[in-house]
């Protein structure tokens, strides 16, 4: 495949959750939030009647409890003009009433409660289903992206916004719908309560919440430094312990684990100074908070004594009064928190969605189906670039005949494996048509023209699971005595074999547990398997040593027979007997023919096998002589 020099998205974890969490933390904001918001809230419709249920029940419950300390006052009130009556003797304290209000209050919490748990056990049901669509969408979207996005898009990236985004979307979908309603009614229903009290003492709380904003957008502002350089720095030291563990056995060979350690020391220290800096700051929130709400209540409580003596309000009013003068702050601390969590949730939804509206291969409208392949395959003036202006193919014209092997040599960059993914149609052709038998392959189903085309890449891949699910991979309905046999002609069968569980043997991550030259016989028994009419060999035996090179050299060559073969390889000792080799120089046929031909045309082809298998005074000879 194409390598591409890419920028990969910088690692950015999620920090902590509540007021002290998200305060000054770098949020990553979306660039269209109307549309992206709207966008993912359509993905809810088909449980509109469970979020309705949701919206109603918050509210419901939210009101409820806001009745409590209204309720908890008038009980107060009771109680205390009961005590007056005992004292002056004008009677006594009536329970009655109190225990009427008992029980209204207890019914009140009861009834808020369960209004507050069945939204919060819908809305997960309701957000993770959605996200579950989401991620489905996703899926399948990628299974339609041409090779081409893959190429230009860093894999870490990918699977960033597969995993990381997900998890950012549905925790926030989960949480966030039923705490904005809550804040809302709360900071609208507490509001009105306190006003029914007494518009001065609402006054007097209203007063302390511009200090409120005023000190937090300072220490926002002050934080907001400390947090972007502490994500800077631990992105730094998240890509020092990747490549030191991804790399530790070259740090070892070459002793360079003191300077590892110093320089993880040097930018662990720095993460330490920028994190204490942020956390202390972010952490005078609170106090000044405390601070001012304390205020609040002195301010309440004056207020409220001088109309308690002036026998404007009932006494359990101030009760109540302060309890809401609590509840006052919460949703608006709540709601300024939310604010963050929701901008970055939709930022995650962006970049979700811009992998949905990214160009998916073009489907075939009326695909070709063959009922039987020969195997011809022409280029016609094929010309092709990965960007504008830089072609990597120049007018390429090839004719390979049925059954025949056809190879392909060339320095690195000649356009080798380019000439491959454009047959296999992982690119289309810039110019020019491809065709086999005679059909343009933009006419044959990418589906199908892939059960043509068997593949066997330099790059193995491997996944994790038994070695029997591995080979039969390329046909999913083989037999034992099928796979069995498709590894015993890759010359791989032995080394099950002698394996404690054979065929069995589970394969770990980046199948670590075996050699690379295994890796490869592996992938080679699985494109045996497949069996298919045209096959592609790109560098297989590269990882491979001489002796299994010769014994896999063996069996290619059965495999070759009477079928269309492509091979792309450095080794030239693995294409001497190819019915064709086709030497490639900047995205042009230099030159072709038999082996024989070619080393005595003293071309290009007979330079690259001088450099491979000269003897010294040969090489020596020729070592001046430019090539390509």
């Amino acid at each position: 495949m194409k390598e591409t020099s890419q920028s990969s998205r910088p690692f950015r974890p999620m920090m902590g959750g509540g007021w002290g969490g998200q305060l000054g933390n770098p949020v990553e904001k979306p660039k269209n939030f109307r549309d992206t918001a709207g966008r993912l809230l359509r993905y809810f419709l088909p449980y509109k009647w469970a979020l309705a249920f949701v919206v109603v029940s918050t509210i419901l419950g939210t009101g409820f409890g806001i009745l409590a300390p209204r309720i908890m006052g008038l009980i107060t009130t009771q109680l205390y003009q009961g005590l007056l009556r005992q004292v002056h003797g004008a009677g006594n304290i009536d329970f009655s009433v109190i225990s009427h209000w008992l029980v209204i209050l207890a019914a009140l919490y009861i009834i808020s409660s369960a209004f507050t748990y069945f939204p919060r056990y819908i809305m997960a049901h309701v957000a993770q289903k959605s996200v579950y669509d989401l991620r489905q969408e996703l899926d399948h979207k990628l299974a339609q992206l041409p090779v081409s996005y893959f190429d230009t898009h860093a894999h870490g990236d990918i699977l960033s916004r597969f995993v990381n985004d997900f998890d950012n979307i549905s925790s926030t979908l989960q949480q966030s719908l039923t705490q904005i309603i809550q804040g809302i009614v709360s900071f609208v229903g507490v509001l009105v309560m306190m006003l029914l009290i007494s518009p001065i003492m609402t006054i007097t709380v209203l007063l302390t919440v511009p200090l409120s904003f005023y000190f937090t957008r300072i220490i926002a502002r002050r934080s907001q430094k400390f947090f972007s350089r502490r994500q800077t720095v631990l992105g730094e030291l998240n890509g020092h312990i990747e490549e030191m563990y991804t790399g530790h056995q070259v740090v070892k060979a070459f002793n360079r684990e003191a300077e590892a350690i110093e320089r993880f020391t040097e930018i662990n220290e720095r993460l330490y100074e920028a994190t204490w800096k942020a956390q202390f700051i972010t952490s005078i929130i609170m106090p000044i908070m405390t601070l001012i709400g304390n205020l609040g209540y002195v301010f309440v409580s004056v207020v409220g004594g001088i109309l308690v003596t002036l026998r404007r309000i009932p006494i359990g009013d101030i009760l109540a009064f302060i309890q809401y003068t609590r509840q006052f702050s919460q949703p608006i601390t709540q709601l300024s928190s939310i604010s963050n969590v929701i901008q970055s949730a939709i930022a995650s939804a962006e970049r979700v969605f811009e992998v949905l509206d990214a160009p998916e291969e073009t489907p075939v409208s009326e695909p070709h189906h063959f009922t039987q392949v020969q195997g011809l395959i022409e280029f016609d003036h094929v010309s092709f670039a990965y960007t504008p202006n830089h072609p990597v193919i120049n007018d390429l014209s090839l004719h390979i005949e049925p059954g025949s092997t056809m190879a392909i040599v060339g320095e690195t960059g000649a356009g080798k494996t380019t000439l491959v993914n454009l047959l296999m149609r992982f690119y289309d052709a810039t110019e020019g048509s491809i065709f086999i038998d005679g059909v343009d392959t933009r006419l044959i189903s990418r589906h199908e023209l892939h059960h043509l085309l068997g593949m066997v890449l330099q790059d193995t891949w491997l996944f994790h699971g038994t070695i029997r699910e591995n080979i039969a991979y390329g046909k999913v309905e083989a037999t034992d005595e099928e796979i069995i046999s498709a590894a015993k002609t890759a010359q791989v069968d032995h080394f099950v074999q002698t394996l404690p569980e054979g065929y069995d043997t589970v394969l770990n991550e980046e199948a670590a547990n075996i050699s690379a030259g295994q890796k490869q016989l592996l992938t080679i028994a699985r494109a045996i398997l497949a069996d298919p009419p045209v096959l592609i060999l790109d560098e297989a035996t590269s990882s491979v040593d001489t002796r299994t090179e010769a014994l896999i050299q063996l069996a290619m060559d059965r495999l070759m027979q009477g079928r269309t073969s492509l091979v792309i390889a450095h080794r030239l000792s693995t294409i001497q007997d190819a019915d064709h080799i086709l030497v490639l120089d900047q995205g042009r046929i230099h030159e072709q023919g038999t082996h024989e031909e070619l080393l005595k045309h003293h071309g290009l082809y007979w330079q690259l096998y001088h450099s491979q298998y000269a003897h010294q005074e040969d090489f020596a000879s020729v070592a001046g002589k430019p090539i390509g």
